[in-house]
């Protein structure tokens, strides 16, 4: 019975609170507070504050603290399940209508119309971090990781998740 209400006071606010976390929260706060009972409103805002400390979606976490503090780490499974189920099953609803239409001449003009917005965002990201990686660490350093990571990803086909680790094992060892 636990899983199923942990399930629901973080599907619920998943579906009702449009615009992810900040839209959710008050409707997770009334979940867990006020319908279940779970946490104080002085619990729940130290909760909120640890969840807004640390890095990523604020949702998650809260679901995976307080499912756990419930259900143990099959409720902490369950929670974060039950957050990002809604987002889920709209994505693969959307795929499979997006599937189904994509030899549609409009279907094929929308995607041709994205790729080059896609291009062009992936490209100012890709310029921010080197700028930024410039600015801290310097030319030689900036010129040598992306030397090598030229290198290791065209030439030796490494897979990306290894220069990405790599690279940070680096950064962690060498600069940090």
């Amino acid at each position: 019975m636990i899983f199923w209400e942990i399930f629901l006071a973080f599907f619920i606010p998943g579906i009702i609170g449009y615009g992810g976390g900040p839209a959710s929260i008050p409707l997770i706060e009334y979940e867990v507070v006020h319908r279940y009972g779970w946490l104080t409103v002085a619990e729940f805002g130290e909760v909120l504050a640890l969840g807004n400390a640390m890095p990523g979606p604020i949702a998650t976490k809260m679901a995976g603290y307080i499912g756990y503090e419930q259900g143990g780490i099959l409720g902490a499974v369950v929670g974060v399940f039950a957050t990002v189920a809604p987002s889920l099953i709209l994505m693969i609803a959307l795929l499979s209508l997006l599937m189904k239409f994509k030899d549609s001449p409009k279907v094929k003009a929308m995607t041709s119309l994205v790729r080059p917005t896609i291009a062009v965002l992936l490209g100012l990201m890709a310029y921010r971090f080197f700028d930024t990686s410039y600015t801290q660490l310097g030319l030689l350093q900036t010129g040598a990781i992306v030397a090598i990571s030229y290198v290791l990803l065209e030439r030796l086909k490494v897979h990306p998740a290894y220069v990405i680790g790599g690279a940070l094992l680096y950064g962690g060892i060498f600069l940090g």
